[in-house]
């Protein structure tokens, strides 16, 4: 993969990071505002009738932080795989994941085939 192809996907990836980054702290802020409101005696049932409970908000809020640290590991591999050169490789047969899924999907390490047998073997 030549460098510039590299550099390209290194801004995408350090573009998702920072943006990723700003929304998990955003969620930060959420969970601390829901655990002040658990913290306090509120009623869960009267926080809103109409909305979501301060449990089912914690729920949501936790799984979004989850799933953001998940996606922050996956970004940083991809950016020590592009340190190393490895970017961009099938890290089960070996052969070039196809720029199309690249671009769609930047820290993949499968090729689509690859990717394809994963699902209906995994």
């Amino acid at each position: 993969m030549s460098d510039n192809t590299l550099e390209h996907f290194a801004d995408v990836l350090h573009r998702r990071k920072d943006e990723l980054v700003h929304l998990m702290t955003s969620n930060d802020e959420a969970l601390e505002e829901v655990r002040e409101s658990l913290g306090e005696g509120t009623n869960d049932d009267e926080h809103d009738p109409e909305g979501p409970t301060m449990s089912d908000e914690w729920s949501k809020l936790t799984g979004l932080q989850t799933e953001g640290e998940n996606e922050l590991r996956e970004l940083d591999a991809a950016l020590e795989r592009i340190k190393n050169k490895e970017f961009g490789t099938c890290e089960s047969c070996g052969n070039a994941i196809g720029r199309p899924r690249l671009e769609a999907r930047p820290y993949a390490t499968l090729c689509i085939d690859c990717a394809r047998k994963a699902e209906t073997h995994g």
